[in-house]
């Protein structure tokens, strides 16, 4: 076996395999008591708050401000040419959670391997919190364009992104990405 189709071979089981243990995990969570569930999720969003405010100063106003944030604290995406995302998370007003989410989302293209992120939704307009509570499910990009702030070597927010009305960040373990989109990320509400 050449070292193209060996790598090619790692990244393939690789992602299998953690989509595989990031379906145990949903599978197990389903079937949890749902006050755990709730606490889980609550848990993981408000240390992914945390670690967001630590790498981005300035996101901490920006959240303060939002009518809602929606946040994943742990998403899982991988793959090998064709990827998948899922994560469960939970829509804070005022810092408390009034509702869990579960985002779902797959690609077509040149990826491989796998990786966990903390995606980070902020309605930044009443007008945009109600559109999202009222759907029985919510497309980023199709149903509302989310603009990924964009943070600069200063850390501080593009002025002219922060002012729309859906705005968000992607957090992995080396900070802040660039350069990802969220369009056609799929949002349904969870019964826990």
């Amino acid at each position: 076996m050449n070292k193209r189709n060996f790598l090619a071979l790692g990244a393939s089981v690789a992602a299998v395999t953690v989509l595989s243990t990031a379906g145990c995990t949903w599978t197990d969570a389903r079937s949890a008591d749902p006050a755990a569930q709730r606490s889980s999720i609550n848990a993981g969003a408000q240390s992914a708050l945390s670690r967001l405010a630590a790498t981005n100063p300035s996101s901490k106003e920006l959240v303060q401000q939002a009518k809602g944030v929606l946040v994943f604290p742990n998403v899982i995406s991988g793959g090998f040419l064709v990827g998948a995302a899922a994560g469960d998370g939970v829509l804070l007003k005022g810092g408390k959670p009034v509702r869990y989410y579960r985002m779902a989302e797959g690609s077509v293209g040149l990826l491989a391997g796998a990786q966990s992120q903390a995606i980070f939704i902020l309605f930044m307009t009443d007008d945009a919190l109600a559109r999202f509570e009222a759907s029985n499910g919510w497309t980023a990009g199709a149903d509302a364009s989310v603009a990924l702030l964009n943070v600069g070597g200063s850390a501080s927010v593009d002025t002219n992104t922060a002012r729309q009305p859906v705005v968000g960040y992607v957090l992995n373990n080396q900070g802040l990405m660039a350069g990802v989109s969220l369009n056609g990320s799929r949002i349904t509400p969870l019964d826990i």
